[in-house]
């Protein structure tokens, strides 16, 4: 359990800029003393102690604002920023140099009896106010990003992001854990790549107007009537995908 701890405390002086002494870090960071707590909650649930490992784990809460349940297994080196809000089911699994931000949460959805929490394995980092749920993995070295939703398998080396969440692979990259302001804007992309689809289609339609104009000597080009393009100049389009 030492070990672990000292993990803990080691993981936040490398991650945290903000993290200038042991004693701050001791008594200035509610994740670090959720963990402390949690490493002893979960050792006396492992001897099938009734109620006390619990009582731990609600003083922890009130003390803390984390949420760990006693059954919950968690790794070396795990650092849970800020903390507030994070809640972790029973039959959660963290793995080794994890990094969780406020407001997430690992849990489970209905009744469901077994392993019914998610599992992250090593150096998966999860976004504020991301929720991971039900028995599902997530693979090492994968980010969730901020406000997502993630209800299926995610596999190694990925990005998730959105509702539900989506997988973007990101295999072979080396990715920085802290790098939030990397994750991509899939729903730009995608509306990015429909529009420029659509103003070549309708290029091509002009251009074949032009052509019917010119085989139809008879009949003026004003009474071809197609609707005003929409392009990615138009305002409404640049104000929600941005003119990156």
């Amino acid at each position: 359990m030492f070990r672990s701890l000292r993990s803990d405390f080691s993981i936040i002086k490398e991650r945290d800029p903000a993290a200038r002494g042991v004693w701050e870090i001791i008594f200035c960071y509610p994740g670090f003393q959720a963990l402390v707590m949690h490493r002893i909650s979960h050792k006396l649930w492992t001897y099938k102690l009734p109620l006390f490992p619990r009582l731990i784990s609600h003083f922890t809460r009130f003390i803390t604002g984390v949420e760990i349940h006693p059954g919950a297994r968690i790794g070396q080196g795990v650092f849970i920023d800020h903390g507030m809000g994070v809640v972790i089911g029973e039959t959660s699994e963290i793995g080794d140099r994890c990094l969780l931000y406020q407001g997430v949460t690992l849990g489970g959805t209905g009744k469901e009896s077994g392993k019914r929490h998610p599992t992250l394995e090593a150096n998966v980092v999860v976004g504020a106010g991301a929720k991971v749920l039900v028995g599902i993995c997530v693979g090492t070295n994968t980010r969730i990003g901020a406000g997502s939703v993630v209800v299926k398998n995610v596999g190694a080396n990925s990005t998730g992001v959105g509702i539900p969440g989506r997988i973007v692979h990101q295999s072979g990259v080396k990715i920085n854990p802290l790098a939030h302001s990397a994750l991509p804007d899939t729903e730009a992309n995608v509306l990015r790549n429909l529009m420029e689809r659509i103003d070549q289609l309708e290029s091509d339609i002009l251009g074949l107007q032009d052509v019917l104009v010119n085989i139809q000597t008879n009949r003026k080009k004003k009474e071809i009537i197609i609707g005003e393009s929409q392009n990615l100049k138009d305002k409404e389009i640049i104000e929600f995908i941005g003119d990156d």
